[in-house]
């Protein structure tokens, strides 16, 4: 089991704190007071991991280390739904130009997507509930 603290301790920004990993479940990401910017990535998957399951983890790291990063929460059951929360459209300019990234693309064009479409909005407001 991956502890927060032993997470944060080898984290290189603040926001790649919040990419934890606790048993294999996810936490909602603890995102700042709006504007921010939200990238929606959503996907259905061909047949097999092949190489998919790494890179995804992969990215989610790499993500977290670059500038502007505040976040990602991601689902999958069938349809995967993956957003990426960032400070500006000009950080998510920068990720989508990433050189790792760019091949983790065109792998997921060429062997794991059936189709896929990106979204990227501003985030005017949000709200939420946590049980204490």
């Amino acid at each position: 089991m991956v502890r927060i603290e032993q997470f944060r301790s080898r984290a290189t920004t603040p926001a790649a704190a919040g990419v934890l990993h606790l048993r294999g479940l996810r936490v909602i990401a603890k995102t700042p007071a709006p504007p921010y910017y939200a990238a929606i990535f959503t996907s259905q998957r061909t047949e097999g991991d092949n190489g998919y399951g790494q890179m995804a983890e992969a990215m989610e790291r790499l993500a977290a280390t670059q500038p502007g990063f505040l976040g990602v929460e991601s689902a999958r059951e069938g349809l995967g739904i993956t957003v990426s929360y960032w400070e500006s459209l000009e950080h998510i300019a920068a990720w989508k130009r990433n050189a790792a990234h760019l091949v983790a693309q065109q792998r997921g064009r060429e062997a794991w997507y059936e189709e896929f479409k990106v979204r990227i909005c501003r985030v005017e407001r949000d709200y939420g509930f946590e049980r204490a």
